[in-house]
Parts: C-alpha cells; structure tokens; sequence
C-alpha cells in the first residue's frame, strides 16, 4: 500500500490541480482520506474478531486485488470530483499508471464505467451489478429512480461507505435526485441497523 501511494499520490494531486477543473475545490488530504476510506471498507472483511478468524487462504486472495482495489478507490477520490473534461483527462492518465503499475484494465468506455468485483476478482461493468427490477406503479412520479451508470455507481459508493460507518457528504445541483437516491437506498436496500444514520445533503 506504501509503495502504490507513493508512486501516485502526490503526481495524481498535482494532475487533479492542473488539469482537473472542480466545481467545489477540495484539499490534498481530504482527497488522500476519501481514498483510505473507501479501502478502509474494504479491508474491513479482514479484521479479525472474537467469532471469525481471517485464513492464510483470504489473505493471498486480498494480496491479488491490492492493485486493483487500490486504482478502484483512486479512481473515485483523485477523480471523482471534476468535471466531465476533466474526467476525460484523467481517464488519459490514469490508464497510463495503470499500465505502469501491470493492472489489466478493459480498453472499452473510461476508468469510471467499471467496477472491482472482489468476489470474481475481475472488472465488471456498473449495469452488471444491479438487477433489473420492472417500475413499481403504486410509487408516485418522484420516487420512481431509473437506473443509469451515474445513479448505480452513487448508490454503490454511498452504501459501501455507510456499510462501513463512514460519514457521508452527497453534494450535486438542485433537481438531480440526492433525495430520492438516499431515500430509496436507505428505505429499501440497507438493513435495519443502517436506516437510523444520518445523512447530510448540500444543494
């Protein structure tokens, strides 16, 4: 994990600052904690307690997907805060590190259409990880959420860093769907014991 951050993290800040338009400016360390944050949740299948012990067997396996996990979260803490322009240069250059780094990436769409499968162990596109469910017509007209790569991939972000108790900004424009993506997900798809947290909204 050392080496990885040290091979990308003070060029991939210093790339965001240059050439990666933010439209809310963030900090070095902040984008350095979000990537920790999310391998945080993670890594937390490998904490031993009382009643589950970690294997040799699932240490090799998290071993094989280090690289891999690591670009997953850089991707979505370096990356993720720019614009559509700038997700296109970083795209550019982060598939150039990648390579560097001997991670095989699909050559198809950009860095942020893709997802770490950690059960498989493989690269899988966002649609493949939701299942298509047909309209519920007793919902009314604003709670009906249609699935697309941008709210799939929300979701997933906001509900692996819930799983795993870490605080949760979800920032966007007026109109974009904060609420009903937080309402659904936390209504319906997390268990009991997450629906109490609080989350924060910023217009």
């Amino acid at each position: 994990m050392q080496s990885l951050f040290d091979a990308l993290l003070v060029d991939g800040c210093y790339f965001l600052r240059k050439n990666m338009p933010e439209i809310v400016k963030t900090v070095d360390n902040n984008m350095t904690q979000s990537a920790m944050r999310l391998l945080d949740c993670y890594f937390n299948d490998y904490i031993e307690t009382e009643i589950k012990k970690v294997t040799p067997e699932m240490i090799e396996k998290l071993q094989g997907m280090i690289k891999p996990l690591f670009c997953f979260a850089f991707i979505w803490s370096i990356g993720a805060t720019t614009t559509q322009v700038g997700r296109e240069r970083f795209n550019k250059w982060m598939r150039e590190q990648m390579e560097d780094l001997k991670v095989e990436f699909p050559e198809e769409k950009t860095v942020y259409d893709w997802h770490w499968n950690t059960n498989d162990q493989i690269w899988e596109s966002w649609f493949e990880t939701i299942k298509q469910e047909p309209i519920d017509i007793k919902v009314s007209y604003n709670e009906i959420v249609v699935p697309t790569v941008d709210s799939i991939r929300m979701k997933f972000v906001l509900q692996t860093l819930i799983k795993s108790k870490k605080h949760v900004l979800m920032p966007g424009p007026t109109g974009v769907g904060k609420s009903v993506y937080i309402k659904n997900l936390i209504t319906y798809e997390m268990p009991e014991e997450y629906q109490t947290l609080t989350m924060s909204f910023s217009a």
